[in-house]
């Protein structure tokens, strides 16, 4: 990214900027982020969202019909004595821009401006890898034991996803998926006759099944990699359930920060060294929260390199 941006400067010494935007070239390439947009956000004061469960022995008595003068009966709702917590995570970088470059080459681009959107982009490419991955919060590390399917034959199709849409029923939301997995599940529809529609959401088409969008992500990984060197190997699907009211997955997100652009991300200009370079500190603050265990399930080993030969 900062390699292409660096050529529009047009000056071979202003090319010296080099790590300008100091990312990893596999979030080079920007993707739409599906998942960030379809997830409901809630704001923290605190950084911290503590969810409060009902203990798993606890038994509600109700008194259903009326004859006579029944006692009602009585119930006390114990919650688990150790809830678990969600604390935001930091996404962050820092920006240099030497005043020189900011000052003389600042058109047809104003570098500071351009700059700064490549590095928000490739830290909100991080934040979407983050959701679904990381070992604390991620979707994909915290789904219940309970709620984790296998294929049946290793290729997703339409039987497997019918059995997670059984473990989340209660008004699920949408799958999410690799794109290959996605090719993979729609060729099972192509064999079996049973093409999948399609929905428009965001200006874009997406596949559905049983009313369900098939959201593409590539940030489920295949074998490990967002950008696998081949088209087969191994994914999950995940379907989710989104929305407090729901008590679905929700993102979190930090309120009231210095510097804020969006919500949960802040930039805030650090200063100018003796060098003359500039410096912006970009952070993002982020987190996911999983409310109730039948909120999420996931399909593992989905085999996305199954082809069939047509005659």
């Amino acid at each position: 990214m900062a390699e292409t941006y660096q050529h529009s400067l047009g000056d071979a010494s202003a090319r010296q900027l080099s790590n300008t935007v100091k990312t990893n070239a596999q979030y080079g390439a920007i993707t739409p982020r599906w998942l960030v947009r379809l997830l409901d956000w809630k704001g923290l004061e605190a950084g911290v969202l503590r969810v409060n469960r009902v203990a798993a022995n606890t038994n509600v008595d109700v008194l259903c019909g009326q004859k006579g003068e029944q006692e009602l009966p009585e119930t006390f709702v114990n919650y688990e004595e150790k809830p678990k917590e969600y604390t935001l995570s930091l996404i962050s970088t820092v920006l240099d821009v030497h005043t020189r470059v900011s000052d003389l080459y600042s058109s047809p681009h104003e570098q500071i401006a351009e700059q700064l959107r490549l590095t928000i982009e490739s830290v909100k490419e991080k934040q979407e890898l983050e959701l679904i991955n990381n070992e604390d919060y991620g979707l994909l590390k915290n789904v219940p034991k309970s709620q984790r399917l296998n294929t049946r034959k290793g290729p997703p199709t339409p039987d497997d996803l019918d059995d997670l849409i059984a473990k989340v029923w209660k008004e699920p939301s949408f799958f999410l998926a690799h794109p290959l997995a996605i090719a993979a599940f729609g060729r099972e529809c192509t064999r079996r006759g049973v093409p999948p529609a399609t929905i428009s959401m965001f200006g874009a088409q997406f596949l559905t099944w049983r009313g369900l969008p098939i959201i593409p992500s590539d940030k489920l990984l295949v074998n490990g990699e967002s950008n696998p060197k081949s088209v087969s190997g191994l994914s999950n699907i995940l379907l989710l359930r989104v929305g407090e009211k729901k008590q679905g997955v929700v993102g979190l997100y930090q309120t009231n920060l210095p510097g804020e652009q969006t919500p949960g991300l802040s930039v805030r200009f650090m200063g100018i060294n003796r060098s003359a370079i500039g410096s912006y500190l970009i952070s993002l603050y982020c987190s996911a929260a999983i409310l109730t265990d039948d909120a999420i399930a996931s399909l593992d080993n989905v085999d996305v390199g199954n082809y069939y030969e047509y005659k």
